[in-house]
């Protein structure tokens, strides 16, 4: 139970859904789970970046020549309208399946909030009241969201919600291990939207709460404190329960000094000055035109998240004393083992702040977390974040699998070693690198930041 890193999001879609952790971590166990997938003219919801590029290497080989950088945006417009189409008018959007309840109740885009109070019959109305518009600059069908939160709680009822939904199933056929991943989105919206808005007294309003980018630490503890309190009802034999990543790791975040670049804002600090989008090069950063944060701003969202993972582990801590199978998956240790900026190419902040890299599988050991970028001759950085620059690739999805089976083997479960090498050719990002992403991020990067909000 998850949002979108549980529900298998990657380059800007839910698609292969049986790489997602969730799945890799039930084949290691030898356990069969189901999981939704999504299809449409792009290959899933709501927009394929990957599959948007090679789409444009099948049209215009491995370099865009003359007019084809003319022709390419108009192109691509085409191919949205194709899928905006799909979803808002044809094949996908008619009603979900309601004949096959999934064990991977991730939804994209949820809070703690949503997983509590956003039922089947709000999502369902949703996209029903949704009035279809073509809109030239729209680069993703209207209400995406809740078609996908309607395709996965469908087989339940109307009033159930994702916890309802995790409930039922432990009630009707009895959970093995319960793995919660929730709370990221809690404070995300601070590097996607590069905007720090604190949660207010309607912090538990559905109507309003998306006015906010960061959960006030206070309004964290009472959200999850509810969320623990539903858990414990829960038929589960064991419960994991996962800390909350720091945001400003994910390349979406990209740390830059126009003063002094490549260099943090003093030595030995975790942090740049600024956090902008990774498409904008530090060299051309204006802090008066483009969208960013600043490190102070950085540094309290940071210690915000601290404090919502002492909630966690204090929720796990107090289960255990009770006699209760739980235990921590600390996400948030494994992100930071994988800061590269922040830690790995400089020594005195990873020295400052103690840091322990996270030993990666030989076969992806040359993988970072780095905005990935890719032309004619294969991938030049990156490869565990996809190119939405917030969500795992296929091997970054191994890596989180990885961290579970570590607790469930710690909890006494039989578990199969992950076979890196296989899972890496399953990775076709990084198997085989869109050759003309380089081009195409250079024609669409003036406008990227306008359509990312």
């Amino acid at each position: 139970m998850g949002d979108s890193i549980t529900h298998g999001v990657s380059s800007g879609a839910v698609f292969r859904t049986e790489l997602s952790w969730p799945a890799l971590v039930a084949r290691s166990i030898g356990a069969n789970l189901t999981v939704p997938t999504y299809r449409g003219p792009i290959d899933g919801l709501p927009l394929n970046l990957e599959a948007l590029l090679r789409i444009f290497q099948e049209r215009y080989g491995d370099t865009l020549k003359g007019l084809e950088k003319i022709s390419l945006p108009l192109y691509l417009h085409r191919l949205l309208d194709q899928n905006e189409d799909y979803w808002e008018r044809g094949d996908g959007s008619a009603d979900p399946r309601t004949d096959r309840r999934y064990e991977n109740l991730g939804i994209y885009g949820w809070d703690i909030r949503d997983a509590l109070s956003y039922t089947k019959a709000r999502a369902r109305a949703k996209v029903r009241a949704s009035v279809p518009t073509d809109d030239f600059t729209g680069f993703k069908p209207d209400n995406d969201n809740d078609i996908a939160a309607w395709s996965v709680l469908a087989p339940f009822a109307d009033a159930a919600a994702q916890l309802d939904a995790a409930t039922s199933l432990g009630r009707d056929q009895g959970i093995g291990t319960l793995v919660v991943v929730l709370g990221a989105n809690n404070a995300l919206q601070v590097v996607t939207r590069k905007k720090v808005v604190w949660s207010g007294p309607d912090f538990a309003d559905l109507d309003r709460k998306g006015a906010f980018t960061v959960w006030n630490p206070a309004h964290f503890l009472v959200e999850y404190t509810e969320l623990v309190r539903a858990v414990r009802k829960i038929v589960a034999a064991r419960v994991i329960l996962a800390t909350v990543p720091h945001v400003t790791v994910a390349p979406i975040a990209f740390g830059v000094n126009p003063d002094d670049p490549g260099n943090k804002w003093m030595p030995g600090s975790r942090y740049f000055p600024y956090y902008t989008d990774p498409w904008i090069a530090e060299k051309d950063f204006d802090p008066a035109r483009d969208r960013h944060i600043t490190h102070q701003e950085a540094r309290a969202v940071d210690s915000a998240i601290d404090q919502y993972n002492a909630t966690i582990v204090a929720a796990v801590a107090d289960a255990r004393r009770e006699g209760r199978d739980w235990y921590v998956l600390d996400l948030c240790g494994v992100l930071d083992g994988l800061a590269y900026r922040r830690f790995r190419m400089d020594e005195a902040a990873a020295a400052a702040n103690n840091w322990r890299p996270l030993a990666l599988p030989p076969a992806i050991a040359d993988l970072d977390a780095r905005f990935f970028r890719s032309g004619p001759h294969g991938r030049t950085q990156g490869g565990l974040f996809g190119l939405d620059a917030v969500h795992p690739t296929t091997c970054g999805y191994g890596i989180i699998a990885d961290a579970v089976l570590t607790v469930l083997a710690g909890a006494g479960v039989s578990t199969k070693p992950l076979d890196f090498a296989a899972l890496r050719s399953k990775d076709t990002l990084n198997s085989k690198p869109p050759a003309l992403f380089e081009e195409v991020l250079g024609l669409l990067s003036p406008f990227l930041s306008r359509l990312v909000r």
